[in-house]
This record gives structure tokens, C-alpha cells and sequence, in this order.
């Protein structure tokens, strides 16, 4: 028997010889008009340096959001068959709508990291199920469990771009201490620092870097510098900025000539309609928009100045895809300061009982900087999706799902500043990027088969400006808002649940169906269905076809369904919670859901006189609740929304003297619908000193992306009086949180999903 072994080790994967670097880029929210390579008021140079490069495609399209976009981006797969019929906050017990990638569908950082990649991620990450968005996990679904080796960015939909709840790798972790930190540039400085370590440690690698900024998603929020550039910039309003849009696009050659300006719908007011008050808010918040996309260009800028510098940029191949959906009209008809009040504050109300114009009006200095959350009104959103119909969430029109794609390659790709007219999906953005590296996805990952990719290859597109038209079928849906294309032709629901409304009753068979003709009708102008309905009966057949082998059914109408159906939780069943200081921010899927049910919660607190600071916080100044003292006075202060009349504060009368005691903040739920009444009492070793009544509670979201703090405040504070580190002077001992009786999840969801 020999003893004798061949020294070595295992080799690592080696990618092909040649393959290029992968710089994949994906906003958030930016409609297909609104940058300046697509004709649009917003100057972006350094897109248009990608754009210039090699070529634009103007017939791509998304999904209409934000987690199912990005989920087909990751897999090759349409979003339904991967889990994401929605965004992962509203995911339900369904196979297309669970949030739950399946380990069948392996993504592009896995595939690309057993091919010889160091991939990395920066930026939004909305694909990972809420319930596993703790400080324990799991992780496998995780930017790390997805094969991205480097992590740093945000979970969820929207952040604060001033004070954000931060997470890099598993970690949390709060931002830089900076005067003037703004997130986006926070995101590149840690872009650029893992491509020098990249460059400097595996220069003989190729990688994978993934940069997803919130931009330009709300909160619209940008640095004081950026919003000034803009001042004026839009007082012509959105009729006549989406004229001035659609003339360019024609001169740049970025639609046909053939194509057609499609009219404003009855349900989005006419600029001249709006009064002078109104015009003078709703300019300041397109400016605030258009900063914020600009500063980010700008930061996006200083990645690729980096990438020539290393010379690295020849055989980096960009695939810089401008926004994940249309432009967003969820900021409603008057658009808001807080994008948070749409979930807990019925808008009418607001508009008929606070002057919310008049209140907004009154704080227009705010819109943009640390004392916003806001979005802009659907006319801004109508005219940034020029020429098409409709905004973001109506996957049935293209001002939905169509947006700018730019792709550059140096070394690999010949075209310079073109432009292709080929129709292309998300869908096809892995199997492209397989392609053009020279890899085969495998057939089974970790021993689990894979399923077999829903998209195609984008190369010879790429390549050939007359290459056959090679995605020929794609169906679309979200919130009941359908689409099938079919060779050249179109069938689209006509919308009967706007994302600024409440969901519709009328079920998704009863809606209508429009028919377009898209080779010679470029931005659905032209509605064929009366005299094409054999047709368009054969496009509906192929859509029902289309939903079985995608797990789309059930279909159900409104975007927000699903919010409040019971998802797997480990706090779940769970009455009695304990918790101790830690230095840390938690995030709020670390805490029971309090909303639409009594609560108690009991600070054991050795107290010096004279205390201040923060006991517990969660949330922010767009809503939550905060328990804290000041100046030896116990207080609390519950907020649902920044506007007027929704916030409840209360205090003692008198000071807490120093040594130990149980100091209490009692919330009583006393509603019969989501978001009803409550009181709030404090008390002091279980002597009440002071009460308030609530009138409208947060009953469908609390704003996650704050979190939840003890003995201090680390992200924006609830109470005005409060402000962060609002460090707390005496000394925690346990905070002990009992729920009580309310309205329970069943019935809970029932009334989310019929819109109450």
C-alpha cells in the first residue's frame, strides 16, 4: 500500500480567457423620458457616457415594479415563476407571489462566482422575504446566500437618503459620520473601495459588481447644492414638459418618427387646472426629482472615471438599465411630503379636512432636504413616461413597464452611440450577460436542477441593428393590470385600479381589454380591439396559457393584497417580549407588530434626575411612536403621519425623581377597523401620569426602514423635541413588551385586501 500523494490543491473556477468585467446598473422609479439620453430635462452625462459607448434599446421593458424586476434581473425567469408577483412586503401563500426565489432558479452571482467571478452588490436589495430581514436571519436569501461575495447597501423599498438603516454583508450598520452624508455617495465610495481591493488582490479576475441605488425612488431628497441647480427648471408644468420631451426624443432619433404623443388621461388634472399655490409646490418637488437623479449620475460618474483610471473600463461590459419600473404616480393627485401617509391616512380625508395643500405650501422649503419623505405629484410621473400612457404599477401600458437600457462593451461590442428597436425584458438581461461572457448556465446547482430560462439572449441585437426580432412573446402582470404580446401585437387591459386610488371592485374578468398594433403604433396610441377582436381573443388565449406556466393565478386586483396576510414570522404566536440595550439599531422585523391591537411596555430604568433621551423609538418623524424623557419629565409622542392632526403627545406633569423604577407606555386600542382609535397613558412604577387619545392609528405600515432603537435615536426622530443621538442618560435595565387584544390578522387582511 503506497503512502506516497500528489501535493497540490483544489484548483479555483477560472473564467473564460478574455471575459469581460460586468458593471450591471439599475435605478429605481426613473421613467423612459426623463434623462437626457432618452430626450428627457434630466442631464446625465455619465449615462450618456455608457449610452454613447455602445447602444441604447428603446423597446425594454420591466415588470411595472420594483422586487419583481429585480428578481427576473437576477434569475433569466419571469417574476411569477421565481416567486415575485409582487413586492416582497406584500407576498403571500401563493407560488408566483411568495417572495421566495427557489433554489431552482440560481441567480446571476452564483453562476458568475463558480465561473471564476468576485461579484458584489451595492445598493437596494428588496428581494430577500421580510421575515428573514432579522439580525439572525436566515441568510440564504441574502445578497451573500445569492452568490455576491460583498454586500453594503439597504433592505426594502425605500430609505431615508440622510439618516438610512444601513446593513453590510450580515451586519447592520449605521452610516459614516458625516455633516453632509447623503447616501449615494456613501454607495459608490463603497463601490469604488471593493474595485480597488478587487483590482488589487485578483487583477487576474474578472467581476460582477451590481450597482442598485434608491434613486430615484422616494423620499425625492438630494444635497442643497443640487436642488439649486434646478430651480425653474420645470414652471412650464407637465403638458407642455412632455410635448418639449416628445420633440427631442423625435430629433434624437430615440423614437420614430411615426410615433405618436398619447393624450393625458381624464383622471390626471391639466397643469393650467392647477392654482398658483399648487404650481409653486408641485415645481419644487419635480426639482427635488430631477436633483436627486442628477447627484446620483454624478456619483455614478466618479465608478467609471475609477474604472479608466485601472484601466479597466475597455473590457468592462455596462448593462445600465434606467429605472426598474415607469415613473411613479404614487405620490397621488397633489403628490405629498410624507410618501409614508398613504398607507395609514386616507388622502381624501387629508385633502378635505387639513388643507393639505396649504400645509404642504407652508413647508415647501423642506421638499428635498432631511425634513422630507416626499414624491411628486402622477403628472410628473405621466410626463417623465413621455410618449407613453400611464405610470409605474400598470403593467398593461407601456409608461408602466418601458424603460431606457443602455449597453456598452469597448473591447466586445463594435456599435457606438446607436440605437436598437428590438423588444427586449428583464428577463433577458442573465441569459445576455452568459452569453457575451461565454458561460453555460448549468443544468443543476448544488444538486438542485434548474428550471429553464424564460429569457433570451440580447447579443445579436446588440451586435446587428437589423437582427431578427428574437423575444417575440412576453405576458405582464401586477395588481390585476395585464398584457400579452404576441408577434408583433399587444393585448392591454385598460387600467381600473390606479396606484393612487383605492384597489377597485370590479374583478379582473370584468375588465377591458385594448389591442395595438406595436410595429407601426410605437407608444400604444391607437386602440385596434373593435376592429381586431378575433385577434385580440387569440392574444387572450395565449395570456391565460401565458399564467399557467408562470404561476400568475390567483390574480387579484390592487397593488396591496397581500400587505397584511399572515406570512411565516418567528415572533409569531408570541404575547411577551424582552428586550436590552445594545448599541444598535434593530430593524423592525425584530419587533412584533404592534399596529391594530393594545399594547404594553414596561422600562426597568435606573434614573440619575433630570433624565433625557430615548427609552424606545420606532419609526420616524413620517410615523411611529416614541417613549423617552426630557429634562426629568416622562413623554411620549405617536405620530401617524407629518400632516396636521395626526399626531398625539403626552408628558407628565411632573418629574421622575432619580432611582429605579418602571416607567410604562400603555397603548389601549380601541378601533373596529384598521388604523382605529386608541389611548395612550404613561406611568411611573404603575401610576398613570399622563393620558391622550388617538384618533387615527398607523393600522396598515409601519415605516420599516427606521427601525427600532433603544436608549437612543438613530435614525429620524418621531418627536420634534428629540433629536438623534438623543442618547439616554439614565440607565436601561430591560424593556418587558406585552401585546394585548385587537383585530386579528385574519380579519386584519381581509380589510387590507378590500382596501379599508
Amino acid at each position: 500500500m503506497s503512502n506516497t500523494s500528489i501535493p497540490g490543491f483544489p484548483d479555483a473556477p477560472r473564467a473564460p480567457e478574455g471575459a469581460p468585467n460586468i458593471l450591471l446598473v439599475l435605478t429605481d422609479d426613473v421613467g423612459f423620458g426623463a434623462t437626457s439620453p432618452f430626450g428627457g430635462p434630466v442631464p446625465m452625462p455619465h449615462f450618456a457616457r455608457v449610452a454613447e459607448a455602445g447602444v441604447r434599446l428603446n423597446r425594454f421593458h420591466t415588470t411595472a415594479m420594483c422586487s419583481p424586476t429585480r428578481a427576473s434581473i437576477l434569475t433569466g425567469r419571469n417574476h411569477h415563476r421565481v416567486g415575485f408577483g409582487g413586492i416582497s412586503e406584500v407576498a403571500y401563500g401563493a407560488p408566483g407571489y411568495n417572495s421566495v426565489i427557489p433554489r431552482s432558479a440560481a441567480t446571476l452571482g452564483q453562476v458568475l462566482s463558480m465561473n471564476g467571478y468576485d461579484t458584489a452588490w451595492i445598493g437596494k436589495n428588496h428581494n430577500t422575504p421580510v421575515w428573514e430581514t432579522t439580525s439572525m436571519g436566515p441568510f440564504d436569501r441574502w445578497p451573500n446566500g445569492y452568490g455576491f461575495d460583498y454586500f453594503y447597501g439597504f433592505v426594502g423599498g425605500a430609505v431615508n437618503n440622510f439618516a438610512p438603516a444601513l446593513i453590510e454583508n450580515r451586519n447592520f450598520v449605521e452610516p459614516p459620520e458625516q455633516e453632509d452624508y447623503i447616501l449615494d455617495r456613501d454607495l459608490i465610495d463603497h463601490g469604488i473601495d471593493w474595485l480597488n481591493r478587487q483590482h488589487a488582490l485578483n487583477p487576474h479576475k474578472p467581476f460582477l459588481l451590481y450597482v442598485a441605488p434608491g434613486t430615484a425612488h422616494s423620499p425625492h431628497q438630494a444635497p442643497p447644492d443640487w436642488l439649486e441647480k434646478f430651480r425653474g427648471a420645470f414652471d412650464g408644468g407637465w403638458d407642455a414638459m412632455r410635448e418639449e420631451i416628445f420633440e427631442r426624443q423625435k430629433a434624437m432619433g430615440v423614437i420614430p418618427a411615426s410615433a405618436e404623443l398619447t393624450p393625458r388621461p381624464a383622471q390626471i388634472p391639466s397643469w393650467k387646472s392647477r392654482s398658483d399655490k399648487e404650481k409653486a409646490l408641485y415645481c419644487r418637488m419635480m426639482e427635488a426629482h430631477a436633483a436627486m437623479l442628477a447627484h446620483w449620475d454624478h456619483q455614478f460618474g466618479r465608478l467609471l472615471d475609477r474604472l479608466a483610471e485601472s484601466g479597466q473600463l475597455d473590457n468592462t461590459l455596462i448593462v445600465y438599465i434606467q429605472g426598474d419600473n415607469g415613473a411613479s404616480g404614487e405620490g397621488g393627485l397633489l403628490g405629498t411630503m410624507n410618501d409614508m401617509s398613504q398607507f395609514n391616512v386616507d388622502r381624501a380625508t387629508l385633502a378635505d379636512e387639513v388643507g393639505r395643500i396649504d400645509d404642504m405650501y407652508a413647508r415647501i422649503d423642506d421638499i428635498g432636504g432631511p425634513s422630507s419623505f416626499g414624491n411628486y405629484p402622477v403628472g410628473w410621473a405621466w410626463a417623465m413616461n413621455t410618449p407613453f400612457q400611464w405610470v409605474k404599477q400598470v403593467a398593461s401600458h407601456f409608461g408602466g413597464t418601458r424603460n431606457g437600457l443602455a449597453v456598452s462593451w469597448p473591447r466586445g461590442l463594435k456599435a457606438r452611440g446607436e440605437i436598437r428597436d428590438r423588444l427586449h425584458h428583464v428577463i433577458d438581461i442573465a441569459p445576455t450577460i452568459y452569453d457575451l461572457v461565454g458561460i453555460e448556465p448549468p443544468e443543476t446547482y448544488e444538486g438542485v436542477p434548474q428550471m429553464s430560462f424564460d429569457g433570451v439572449s440580447m447579443a445579436t441585437t446588440l451586435r446587428d441593428r437589423e437582427a431578427p426580432q428574437a423575444h417575440r412573446t412576453q405576458y405582464f402582470e401586477l395588481a390585476g393590470h395585464r398584457a400579452m404580446v404576441m408577434d408583433g401585437w399587444m393585448g392591454s387591459t385598460t387600467p381600473k385600479s390606479l396606484p393612487w386610488e383605492a384597489s377597485s371592485d370590479i374583478p379582473p374578468e370584468e375588465w377591458d381589454w385594448e389591442l395595438y398594433e406595436l410595429d407601426s403604433d410605437f407608444s400604444q396610441a391607437r386602440n385596434l380591439a373593435e376592429a381586431e377582436p378575433e385577434r385580440l381573443a387569440a392574444i387572450r388565449t395565449a395570456f391565460d396559457a401565458a399564467c399557467e406556466a408562470n404561476n400568475v393565478h390567483p390574480i387579484h386586483v390592487g397593488y396591496f393584497y397581500g400587505l397584511l396576510q399572515p406570512k411565516p414570522n418567528p415572533l409569531r404566536g408570541r404575547t411577551d417580549f424582552t428586550y436590552y440595550p445594545s448599541g444598535r439599531r434593530m430593524p423592525g422585523t425584530e419587533f412584533p407588530d404592534t399596529k391594530n391591537r393594545s399594547w404594553r411596555m414596561d422600562a426597568v430604568c435606573q434614573l440619575k434626575g433630570d433624565d433625557s433621551g430615548i427609552i424606545i423609538t420606532q419609526g420616524g418623524w413620517v410615523g411611529g411612536w416614541s417613549f423617552y424623557m426630557k429634562d426629568g419629565f416622562l413623554k411620549g409622542t405617536y405620530r401617524v403621519s407629518d400632516d396636521a392632526g395626526y399626531e398625539t403627545r403626552i408628558a407628565s406633569a411632573r418629574t421622575v425623581p432619580a432611582g429605579l423604577h418602571t416607567l410604562s407606555m400603555v397603548f389601549d386600542f380601541a378601533g373596529e377597523t384598521l388604523g382605529g382609535a386608541a389611548d395612550l397613558s404613561l406611568e411611573v412604577d404603575g401610576e398613570t401620569v399622563a393620558e391622550g387619545h388617538i384618533p387615527v392609528s398607523i393600522g396598515k405600515l409601519m415605516p420599516g426602514s427606521e427601525g427600532v432603537s433603544i436608549g437612543f435615536e438613530r435614525g429620524t426622530s418621531v418627536a420634534h423635541e428629540t433629536q438623534r443621538p438623543a442618547i439616554f442618560t439614565g440607565r436601561i435595565q430591560r424593556l418587558d413588551l406585552s401585546l394585548g387584544d385587537g383585530i386579528s390578522a385574519a380579519d386584519a387582511a381581509k380589510a387590507a385586501a378590500r382596501g379599508a
